[in-house]
């Protein structure tokens, strides 16, 4: 069975964006889903000082062996001041003193979503832009703006955004 890897970028209890990126993986057939939650890791605020001294974390390198381990990524990512949720950030940048290509090539959906009408339109394209040049293969995109107003119980209640969700998750399976 292949193995999907669900990030919420962010280290909220209540995550919208694991809550999303776990919806969207569970929609994928005949897979294992694996729930990446940054709390799980413990993991200094990155600095060169702090990894020449004391080395690369041990749960950094537990991050970089489920991203390995999996076949496929779903990352839903948290939109703070336009940029990464500073959880999200730190555990990129400590795994990309690992391995350069963090993702590793693996089939990615990638996602955001906020309570605005934006969706985290702003931190999605980052991501878009800058990914690809860290080992993202970007098979598809999807942002849900006001997750509030359009994802209840626990599902896209939206249903024109549902379908393109869906699509989405079409063109990944496909990919893995």
């Amino acid at each position: 069975m292949k193995k999907i890897v669900a990030i919420g970028g962010s280290n909220s209890k209540e995550s919208i964006n694991r809550k999303l990126a776990l919806y969207a993986a569970n929609q994928i057939k005949n897979t294992e889903t694996i729930d990446i939650d940054l709390n799980d890791f413990d993991l200094p605020l990155y600095g060169i000082d702090l990894e020449t001294d004391k080395g690369i974390p041990e749960d950094a390198n537990k991050l970089d062996a489920l991203i390995a381990s999996a076949d496929g990524i779903v990352v839903s990512l948290a939109e703070h001041n336009g940029s990464y949720a500073t959880a999200f950030k730190n555990a990129y940048d400590w795994l990309s003193r690992i391995n350069q290509k963090v993702w590793k090539e693996k089939p990615m959906l990638l996602m955001a979503t906020s309570p605005g009408g934006r969706g985290g339109a702003t931190v999605l394209q980052a991501a878009k832009g800058s990914f690809p040049y860290l080992g993202a293969n970007i098979i598809a995109d999807f942002s849900l703006p006001s997750f509030y107003d359009n994802f209840t119980e626990n599902k896209v209640s939206d249903e024109k955004l549902n379908n393109e969700l869906n699509e989405k998750i079409e063109l990944f399976q496909k990919s893995i």
